[in-house]
């Protein structure tokens, strides 16, 4: 009898989905790259509390007339309801420890502060690609960049220590989802063309 009879055919694959996200973690960390440390760090502590995209969001209701205040709407409301998606239910649901920065050799000059939430999913990641796909979506000039800058956004969490790359992948595509649901919930109801 093996060690997995008994269990639901998918823990085996989960088992080794963990490790190989722990082997990828581990090799992030102890690969250097002095040039990225400290701006993906700068990056991550940017997007801390979704103050990036408040401030892009602010930029976009300013400077880009009326398409720009729609796009600031439908990414900042894609925010917020992604935010309590994520960190009010998901991370509260799962509950996956941080992972251990130090052990890995995460350095200093590119550790990000190690929040006390769970893991999984990442809220950076989340969010960033929620604002980038609702705003991407009313702004299409902008979607390219704006998903690039996620993309830094959700890399700089596991470049910094706070998170695996399962955690930033699941958290992208949360952010992803909750946006192209919320701003087909917008249109034409706060959203007017």
């Amino acid at each position: 009898m093996t060690a997995d009879a008994g269990r639901a055919p998918w823990q085996p694959a989960l088992r080794d989905l963990a490790a190989i996200d722990a082997a990828v973690y581990r090799a992030v960390a102890a690969t250097p790259s002095p040039a990225l440390d400290r701006a993906l760090a700068g990056l991550s502590r940017a997007a801390d509390h979704s103050v990036l995209w408040m401030g892009i969001g602010a930029g976009l209701a300013v400077a880009g007339g009326r398409s720009g205040r729609r796009a600031a709407v439908a990414g900042l409301g894609s925010v917020a309801v992604t935010s309590a998606v994520a960190n009010a239910g998901l991370k509260r649901l799962h509950g996956r420890p941080r992972p251990d920065a130090g052990a890995a050799g995460v350095g200093v000059d590119r550790a990000v502060r190690m929040p006390r939430s769970a893991s999984f999913p990442s809220g950076h990641a989340a969010s960033a690609f929620a604002f980038a796909t609702a705003a991407g979506a009313e702004l299409p000039v902008l979607a390219f960049p704006l998903r690039c800058l996620a993309a830094a956004v959700a890399y700089s969490r596991v470049h910094g220590g706070a998170h695996y790359p399962g955690d930033v992948v699941a958290g992208s595509l949360l952010g992803g989802a909750i946006a192209a649901a919320v701003g087909r919930g917008m249109r034409g109801h706060l959203l007017p063309r």
